[in-house]
């Protein structure tokens, strides 16, 4: 199978369901961080808890490092369509508890946590499953377009969210605002219902046979992706990226933001916070209207995370604003473009028979292991400072994905 074919402009959109896949995505993820917006505002104001706080970033990411594999593989033996509806109505549910806990005020700490690990809960079921969905509805002919606006589309609702969170905060107040944000998960709900998956039956027919095994089904995808060298090389990549930098650094963003010159909240701050998914989005719109600098391959996928990792190192030694905001802008182009091309190629050569599973080890690489990208621009930077753990962390990624680069090079010329 190669890895590489032409496309047209935006073709993706033009297969029946995709668009509405794409529009329920963005809805989704918006819903997602206008909860995050609402929910950890009130919970700041009402416990000053960094604790709390610290714990909402591990309720997020621990779920996908512990369950992505074992979503991936429900997938192999269930409809993808009923699971992400699942996560849908755990989405839900949370935001009514969150409703329910303003409302009557009567929210506790524990009771936090119970709904932030709800959440995180939902976000395994909805974003794993999502994945397979994807391949479902389009094959894989037009899959490079697809998982390339699917990302556009991911980072517009980052964009988006946290302005609407603000928005409806301000206007409707944080109880009622809440319960508005529950009413955004319907539309998703609904259109799974029927939702087209034209390419589901034959790969389910290959994979019903198999059993959801826990533990046991993470060593068993690990050991079928080492037989396939791309897999490997591209799951190490989103993993590495995770570990060591991930979005560790838009927590670290009011330090970086008074550093460059006392800047307070409000536009000048915005612009710092959007400047990344600014440049994600732009990369996400101007590849799919044509302008190609390379193939869908390993190596451009490594090359674009090299870039990554200098335009980040560039940033957090940035004394100045505007060079601060172009790096940052580049940063998030070259993130999206390494990222979809990821994806893109994980899909593209994942067996039909395991495609559940070896996508939730994706996920499991890709954002599980966010979790840990805390201690070297958190934890270190409290001892180093964010400037020098920032730059270090995307220096340790370079390292370690040119040598990745190094030995995908070594491998394919052994095998001329």
């Amino acid at each position: 199978m190669k890895p590489v074919t032409r496309h047209k402009a935006f073709e993706a959109l033009s297969i029946p369901g995709f668009p509405i896949f794409v529009g329920t995505f963005v809805l989704t993820m918006m819903a997602d961080n206008v909860e995050h917006v609402i929910s950890y505002w009130v919970a700041f104001q009402k416990f000053k808890s960094p604790t709390l706080g610290g714990f909402a970033v591990i309720s997020h990411w621990l779920p996908f490092l512990l369950f992505s594999v074992s979503v991936g593989a429900l997938n192999d033996r269930f409809d993808s369509r009923r699971l992400i509806q699942i996560g849908a109505a755990l989405f839900m549910l949370a935001s009514l508890g969150w409703g329910y806990f303003f409302v009557t005020d009567t929210l506790t700490i524990p009771w936090a946590m119970a709904l932030l690990v709800l959440h995180g809960f939902a976000g395994v079921f909805w974003m794993t499953s999502s994945q397979v969905l994807l391949y479902d509805i389009v094959g894989i002919d037009k899959l490079a377009s697809a998982v390339r606006l699917n990302a556009t589309a991911r980072y517009a609702g980052v964009l988006v969210g946290p302005g609407v969170g603000s928005l409806i905060m301000s206007t409707l107040g944080p109880s009622r605002g809440i319960f508005l944000n529950a009413a955004l998960y319907l539309p998703l709900l609904v259109w799974l219902i029927r939702a087209p998956t034209r390419h589901r039956v034959k790969r389910l027919e290959m994979s019903a046979a198999r059993r959801v095994r826990g533990i046991a089904d993470i060593w068993q995808t690990i050991l079928a992706v080492r037989k396939i060298p791309t897999l490997g090389v591209m799951i190490l990549l989103s993993g590495a990226a995770s570990f060591f930098v991930g979005n560790s650094y838009q927590a670290q963003m009011p330090g970086f933001a008074t550093d460059l010159g006392n800047i307070e909240p409000g536009f000048a701050y915005s612009m710092l916070l959007a400047s990344d998914a600014a440049g994600a989005l732009f990369a996400g719109i101007t590849l799919e209207a044509g302008m190609r600098f390379t193939r869908v391959t390993p190596d451009a996928a490594m090359c674009f995370a090299l870039a990554w990792a200098v335009a980040l190192g560039c940033f957090a030694l940035a004394h100045s604003y505007p060079l601060a905001l172009a790096c940052l802008f580049v940063a998030g182009f070259c993130e999206l473009s390494f990222s979809s091309m990821n994806q893109t190629l994980v899909q593209m050569q994942a067996p039909d028979a395991i495609r559940g599973k070896v996508l939730g080890l994706f996920g499991m690489s890709s954002a599980g292991l966010r979790l840990f990208s805390g201690i070297f621009v958190g934890l270190i930077g409290s001892r180093i400072g964010i400037h020098y753990s920032l730059s270090g962390a995307a220096a340790v990624f370079f390292v370690f994905t040119a040598g990745l680069l190094y030995l995908n090079r070594s491998r394919i010329e052994a095998l001329r």
